[in-house]
């Protein structure tokens, strides 16, 4: 999520700017939607609740992570080759690192608040028993919140770019490179993107005795070893960007295909739902053909929304927008404060007698401007801003030249 969009020759990727910019937003989006889904599922839980919600849950959660792993590594490569070893080093320790480790407290401390407030409001008698203690804080317990992605970017610089160094070293004559840059492409042009790097993460759900197959991929917000369909999916999903930035030309393949992608996307979603049932059924599909095959449509339904929304804005986005050069800008900052800003905007609205459809908009929409005002207000031109972005100046109208007057 963080900046770096910028291509070797000094020009942006603007449809990937919009990409981001996109999936951010559906983000605050799934989490927003998450107090209105029956049976409740979340911290706040409206009584407003529908199952209709789980249906939009099921399909933004479906793709929305993988999206951005695989933007993480298109421009984790590309920040490499620009900046070097050390380069990318210090920057990701600024830009990652340092976001997760100033905001982690704070975050945590606003959802323990709310979370507070909303038990207080379900059950007023816990205010007269006394507060359980605090679970202990272990390797496996640790709770990263929604800042997770970040922690995980980093296992995934840590382990792919010695990698690479490691490559370079072995293929000093670049053979085993130019092989793999092959295969990379014959992959993109016969559409073998999604059964190929789909591949790990599907071969693992089968062997994964209590998976809760309408969650999908569980989040790996919690203890600083992450689970071990996260780390396929999202690992695939890294290397699928890398991969696709050093081969940066078979961007026009994956433009020409976008609509035949989200096509599929659509027909596989639809068929996974069909097989693993609503949220309610969130005990594990059992093993055998069901299994197998409900796993498939979701890993295939999950690659071809990923493809499918690269390729579409591909088509449609890829030229200079002050709008996306905005949302891309601000993406960070709303990334790091929504969750706690969604869970507030939930607990406010518990009240309002009012449906899920008109909570739900009310939700997402407050959320979005108070991010946005604050990135503005606060943000966007202050030494947060250049830690999160790179800093940003007051664009100022040019001025007439001063002419000089003739004796």
């Amino acid at each position: 999520m963080t900046n770096e969009t910028q291509m070797t020759e000094g020009a942006r990727y603007y449809a990937l700017d919009a990409v981001r910019g996109g999936a951010l937003f559906l983000g605050v989006v799934l989490h927003a939607g998450l107090a209105y889904m029956s049976p409740p599922a979340w911290i706040v839980n409206d009584p407003s609740g529908n199952a209709s919600v789980g249906v939009l849950f099921f399909t933004i959660h479906m793709f929305r992570m993988s999206l951005f792993f695989i933007l993480a590594g298109f421009f984790a490569r590309l920040l490499y080759r620009k900046r070097g070893a050390m380069g990318f080093f210090l920057d990701r320790v600024k830009r990652v690192a340092g976001p997760l480790v100033l905001f982690w407290f704070p975050v945590l401390a606003a959802i323990i608040t709310v979370l507070i407030l909303a038990a207080l409001k379900a059950n007023p008698s816990l205010a007269n028993q006394p507060p359980a203690p605090p679970p202990p804080l272990t390797a496996e317990t640790f709770p990263l919140t929604h800042l997770w992605f970040l922690y995980m970017l980093l296992l995934l610089y840590a382990v792919c770019v010695p990698l690479r160094g490691l490559l370079a070293f072995i293929d000093s004559g670049g053979a085993l490179r130019r092989v793999a840059d092959n295969l990379f492409g014959f992959v993109i042009r016969w559409d073998l993107t999604p059964l190929v790097f789909g591949l790990p993460l599907w071969l693992l759900i089968q062997v994964q005795p209590q998976w809760e197959h309408w969650l999908g991929i569980p989040t790996p917000d919690k203890g600083f070893v992450p689970n071990a369909l996260a780390v396929a999916a999202y690992l695939s999903a890294f290397a699928f960007g890398w991969c696709l930035h050093r081969n940066a030309d078979r961007l026009e393949m994956v433009r020409k295909k976008g609509f035949l992608n989200l096509f599929s996307a659509v027909a596989l979603t639809l068929t996974a739902q069909w097989l693993g049932g609503h949220q309610a059924e969130t005990d594990a599909v059992t093993g055998g053909a069901w299994r197998a095959l409900y796993s498939a449509a979701y890993v295939l339904g999950l690659w071809s929304w990923c493809l499918g929304l690269i390729g579409v804005a591909l088509r449609f986005l890829d030229r200079p927008s002050r709008f996306w050069r905005y949302v891309a800008d601000s993406a960070y900052w709303v990334y790091l404060v929504h969750l706690p800003l969604v869970l507030l905007m939930q607990y406010l609205l518990l009240d309002l007698s009012a449906p899920y459809f008109v909570k739900l908009p009310l939700a997402v929409l407050s959320t979005l401007f108070l991010s946005l005002l604050s990135y503005q207000l606060l943000v966007r031109y202050s030494f947060i801003g250049a830690i999160l972005d790179g800093r940003k100046r007051i664009s100022r109208k040019r001025q007439p030249p001063a002419t000089t007057a003739t004796v």
